[in-house]
């Protein structure tokens, strides 16, 4: 694959954001986007169907997120270059992300060149992050710290974020094509390794873990 010929698929759920980044990655030579997605179902169809050399995608997306479509990518094609282009800092997310088989890891905070380098670079077949989230996963090597991200798999964190959401079992279960049985115990499980109680712990957590921004409801 010469990477003078690289095509892309855009994954994100604001038409605006596309438009921006689209309008970067097209004035650089060698790399044309050729499908665009709103959500991961949808990123999920149109892979298969345009093949493309890469994927770039955002994590947080309405109906079914960038950490599930990319297991899902992933499946059908082990090959697949995927590199996530989020808002989210937090080390935690790229590490999930990497877990799920992303290849690399640019923040939206970054400068456009950063995630010009970082296309060329997973097209190239590197791993690739942005200098932001090197820092963070460096810090916390250093602080020796647990987080969910650590013990929980991409299935799990996806479905940690689902529910953070407020996403129903019902609404969880249809967007990932699980049972609701499955999703319960999937909440059980999550539950059980972060030590936490109660769902009100589960979003205190998530907080203090950088893994959710909105604040919490009166107590």
């Amino acid at each position: 694959m010469s990477i003078s010929e690289a095509t892309i698929l855009l994954v994100d759920d604001h038409a605006v954001v596309r438009e921006g980044y689209r309008s970067v990655l097209q004035k650089q030579p060698g790399l044309r986007v050729v499908a665009e997605a709103s959500d991961g179902a949808e990123a999920y169809r149109l892979f298969k169907e345009a093949k493309p050399d890469l994927v770039i995608m955002d994590l947080s997306m309405r109906e079914v997120g960038g950490i599930e479509a990319i297991r899902r990518i992933r499946q059908w094609d082990r090959n697949a270059r995927i590199l996530v282009f989020t808002m989210h800092e937090n080390a935690g997310f790229a590490v999930q992300a990497i877990r799920a088989g992303a290849k690399g890891y640019v923040t939206k905070s970054s400068p456009p060149e950063v995630l010009v380098q970082a296309a060329r670079d997973v097209l190239a077949g590197r791993v690739a992050v942005s200098p932001d989230i090197s820092h963070e996963l460096a810090l916390g090597r250093l602080a020796g710290e647990t987080s969910a991200a650590d013990v929980l798999t991409a299935r799990e964190f996806e479905v940690l974020q689902m529910l953070l959401a407020e996403r129903t079992t019902d609404e969880i279960a249809n967007a990932l094509h699980l049972s609701p049985k499955t999703v319960a115990n999937l909440h059980s499980i999550i539950k059980d390794k972060l030590g936490v109680g109660s769902d009100i712990e589960l979003v205190r957590l998530a907080l203090r873990q950088g893994l959710l921004s909105q604040p919490l409801p009166p107590a």
